[in-house]
């Protein structure tokens, strides 16, 4: 249940009760205090000057007391104001950050069953099509199931819509903008610009099943547009932003496979949000929970040991006893042992040329591995390691 939190107008209301009394409490003994220093006690013959400086004097520290208090009240009052008309209110329906889709055309879509793409522990992702043509992708957040009072709370609920509405203001060309969403009762349904290629997780297991071919070319590409998004959320935002769940299934692919990062910085502010497959985690979010933008970065090495060597770091090849227990650890005893070439996916060796621009992005992808955050290099040394390799 949730609790009650007061209303800062009644609070103010109450303050100023107080104070108005007060004041009048001080104007009466102010005057009582006058009255009788007028009249000199019988037994003592006073100068009339004197009674009349007394009752100057007094009228001016009662007037000066009086000024303050109404000063403070006053200030009291336009901060009780600023933050009645300041607070964040908990909206309803679409909240819908672009012109191109109207609200009630969104809320008819979304309200009919929509084509499920896909499904993670985060959500599922669906398909709809508005009235006027437009199509869009639908990641639907299920939050409220489990009622409990952390995720039902209106402070969650106000976090969360504020995280919400920064995300829709992020631009860039390696980042997916939130276009709308609509806060429902199992959650949040989340708007996105619907790419009918997928996500990386998608094309790489289409590449793993023969179905799609995937140069090297188009992979470093990928690559090089991961660490830009990233660059731009860790250097470029202010304050600076992290992904906190970098993993193929939010990298989406466009056509021309350019990659653009999805779920940007949602797993820091909802409760219950799955982070990154275990695969992708970095060492300190493992063991403490503490995630900075070096942990953004391992994360990144993974995909890229992923698009270098075509393996899925779950796949139970490094379970075994001579794959070193996972892909960050058999590419550095490759790399240590002069074998590199080893682990590269065999579909896109070829031109020598190639060949050692592979080799350069394992030793890359060993050095974002590394166990310790500080011996990895920031997304602003990674764009410019990548960029050399080839030219983009």
């Amino acid at each position: 249940m949730e609790k009650k939190t007061p209303i800062p107008g009644i609070c103010g209301c109450r303050v100023l009760s107080m104070v108005v009394l007060f004041i009048l409490y001080l104007n009466i003994i102010s005057a009582q205090c006058s009255s009788r220093m007028s009249q000199p006690p019988p037994q003592f013959h006073v100068p009339n000057f004197q009674n009349e400086f007394r009752t100057i004097s007094l009228s001016i520290l009662f007037g000066i007391v009086t000024g303050l208090v109404c000063s403070f009240l006053f200030a009291l009052l336009v901060r009780c104001f600023i933050k009645y008309i300041n607070r964040t209110p908990i909206l309803k329906g679409p909240v819908v950050f672009s012109l191109r889709i109207p609200s009630k055309t969104l809320k008819s879509a979304l309200s009919n069953e929509p084509l499920l793409l896909g499904s993670s522990p985060s959500g599922r992702y669906y398909k709809a099509v508005l009235d006027n043509g437009l199509t869009v992708a639908v990641k639907r957040l299920e939050l409220f199931d489990d009622c409990s009072s952390e995720v039902q709370s209106k402070a969650t609920k106000k976090k969360i819509q504020e995280e919400l509405k920064v995300l829709s203001c992020l631009r860039h060309r390696n980042l997916m903008s939130l276009r709308a969403y609509v806060r429902e009762s199992f959650g949040y349904s989340l708007v996105y610009d619907y790419v009918p290629t997928g996500s990386l997780e998608d094309v790489t297991k289409r590449v793993r099943e023969n179905q799609l071919q995937l140069k090297w070319e188009i992979r470093l590409r990928i690559a090089v547009g991961i660490v830009k998004g990233m660059h731009y959320l860790h250097f470029t935002c202010n304050p600076k932003r992290l992904h906190y769940n970098l993993k193929p299934s939010n990298v989406i692919i466009d056509a021309e496979f350019k990659p653009r990062l999805a779920d940007c910085g949602l797993a820091a502010v909802i409760p219950n949000f799955c982070r990154a497959a275990s695969g992708y985690n970095a060492p300190e979010c493992i063991q403490n929970c503490r995630y900075t933008d070096k942990s953004d970065v391992f994360s990144f090495g993974v995909i890229l040991g992923v698009l270098l060597t075509g393996r899925d770091p779950l796949d139970p090849f490094f379970g075994e006893a001579g794959s070193g227990g996972s892909l960050g650890q058999w590419l550095r005893h490759l790399q240590q042992v002069g074998e590199a070439r080893e682990a590269l996916d065999k579909s896109i060796l070829g031109e020598e040329m190639e060949e050692g621009e592979m080799s350069m992005a394992v030793r890359i992808a060993v050095v974002c591995l590394s166990d310790m955050p500080a011996d990895r290099p920031s997304s602003d040394e990674l764009v410019s390691m990548l960029t050399q390799l080839n030219s983009f």
